[in-house]
Formats: C-alpha cells, structure tokens, sequence
C-alpha cells in the first residue's frame, strides 16, 4: 500500500458517513464519478471491498469497517498536527470549526460570533448547527474542533466548560394567562408539544414532567422551537422553551409565557472539546469570551 493518500481516506469517510455517493462527493467538493474512482482504486490495492452497493444504499463492509477505524485515527491525528501549530502560538489563529445545537443556536450565535471576531479577529469561524449526538461524533471524528451544547455529555474524552444556566418556561395559549402553573405533574397529564426525537431539549423537558412519552397524550414532535410555539398559539397545546428563545419565538404567536415555581427546570450551557486537542488552553480562553457574550444583560 505504497500509494495511499490522506484524500483517500478522506472520502471513504465521507461515504461512510453520507452513505451516497452524490452527496459524499459534493461534501468532498469533487465529482462523483472522481470519488468514485479513488474508492475503486483503493479497493483494488487492498485486494478487499470497501463498501457493498445496492441501488438504495451503501454500506461499509465489514473490512471497510475495520479500515475506517484506522483512517479516522490517521485523519485525526493530522487535524491536531496542525492544531499543534496553533497551539504554539498565543491566540486563536486560522480555521476554527465551531458546532452549536438548534436550540441555542439561533439566539446565541450573533452575540457568540460577535464576541469571537471581536477577540480573535485572525480566526476563520465555520459554524455547524444539528443535534447534539451528531455534535458528538463529529468532534470525535475531528470534523469539529468545539461544540456548544447542554451539559452534561458525561464522554470521557471530552473536556466540559459550563457556561451558563437557563430556565425553561411555559408556553401556553394567550387564554389560559390566568390559570394557575401547572407542575410537573399536572403538566404531565396535558397535551405537550415536544421537539422530535434526537434533541436533547426533548430529553430534559419529558425528565422534568417525568413521563417517557408524551404520544398517548396526542402530543405533536416539532422539528423546531418555533413550529412548537405556533402550534400551542392555534390553540393545540402546552410546550416548554428555554428562556434564550422567549423574545424571538413569542413576538408573533398568541400565546402566554409564564415561568415554574421552584425548583424550575434549567438546563446548563457549555463548551465542550477534545481532551487530546493541543488547542486546550487557547478554547478555554475561547470559553471566557463566550461566557461574558452570552451573559443576561
């Protein structure tokens, strides 16, 4: 195997993880049909194949498996060979990929990357917004370099740095201001709009209503924040919001936002990263400058 090359492993990544070749090519911004190719030649020298293609899918065998263990380690530790450059220098210099859940996302980031370009003008910021378990194997992967999100991951090979705590309010049609707040109890028994499965938003407000699933309540999964205030502004039911989000999300829905006698639900904001990252010290300044931004003002 004298003619493997770092782009190689590259793209079997890419297809492993896209499972298209379509898209795996447009993500490594070159033509299917190059993709192609080198996949082909690499399965050529290595005598094995890498992947099984099907007319829906493509899937890694189960050498192709074993293969991308190792290129994602050999991926990885070129990533932080050039971290370790940076790392020698004082500041934040370069490309800095950034990942931050949809439900801090939209409310954060102008005050995040205000406060990032203001303090580190020679960073090039790539932002990535999805769920936290794609967070989580992305920096894994080393396609991110930090990730904002709620805490606790509880992943051992992560460094967590708290940023903030925030409540969660009750969002619930404009004609029921006056009732009384439900409990966690009585809010359990009520049709709760929740976000679809894989947000971990979802996970902390079923904790704190201590119920597993909502759907024998008639409840609606939501792929965002501002689809579940809508639907509870029509009149279809309750849902729960962290507080970051009221100002943006209530200004044009008929709906009452009333807050939780205590203890309150709260979720914790934070930073998190890779405990082999040489670029530790720099990320927990990093973690400094997000943590004044996003202070209450």
């Amino acid at each position: 195997m004298t003619n493997l090359t770092l782009k190689q492993l590259r793209y079997v990544e890419a297809l492993a993880r896209h499972g298209h070749f379509g898209q795996a090519a447009e993500a490594s911004a070159i033509s299917q049909p190059a993709l192609s190719m080198q996949i082909k030649e690499l399965e050529e020298a290595f005598g094995l194949a890498l992947f099984e293609r099907s007319s829906r899918h493509v899937r890694l065998t189960g050498f192709g498996e074993a293969v991308l263990e190792r290129a994602q380690g050999i991926l990885r530790a070129v990533e932080e060979l050039d971290d370790l450059g940076r790392a020698a220098r004082d500041s934040l210099v370069g490309r800095l990929r950034l990942g931050v859940i949809p439900t801090i996302a939209p409310y954060l980031l102008p005050r995040i990357i205000g406060a990032l370009n203001h303090d580190y003008p020679e960073i090039d910021l790539h932002i990535r917004e999805t769920m936290t378990p794609r967070l989580l194997e992305d920096l894994a992967a080393g396609r991110l370099d930090t990730a904002i999100l709620a805490l606790p991951v509880s992943e051992p090979t992560l460094i967590e740095v708290p940023l903030h705590d925030e409540e969660f309010v009750l969002v619930r049609p404009q004609r029921d201001a006056d009732k009384p707040v439900p409990d966690a109890q009585a809010l359990a028994q009520m049709r709760l709009l929740l976000l679809e499965e894989g947000h971990c938003f979802r996970d902390q407000a079923l904790s704190f209503c201590n119920i597993r699933s909502p759907l024998a309540k008639g409840g609606l999964d939501g792929s965002s924040l501002s689809t579940l205030v809508q639907m509870v502004g029509a009149g279809i039911g309750v849902t729960l919001i962290p507080e970051m989000a009221v100002a943006v999300e209530t200004r044009s829905a008929d709906v009452a936002v009333s807050r939780f006698a205590r203890p309150q639900p709260k979720r914790t904001i934070g930073m998190v990263w890779r405990r082999s990252s040489p670029l530790s010290d720099q990320l927990n300044g990093m973690a400094d400058a997000v943590r004044v931004a996003i202070a209450p003002v």
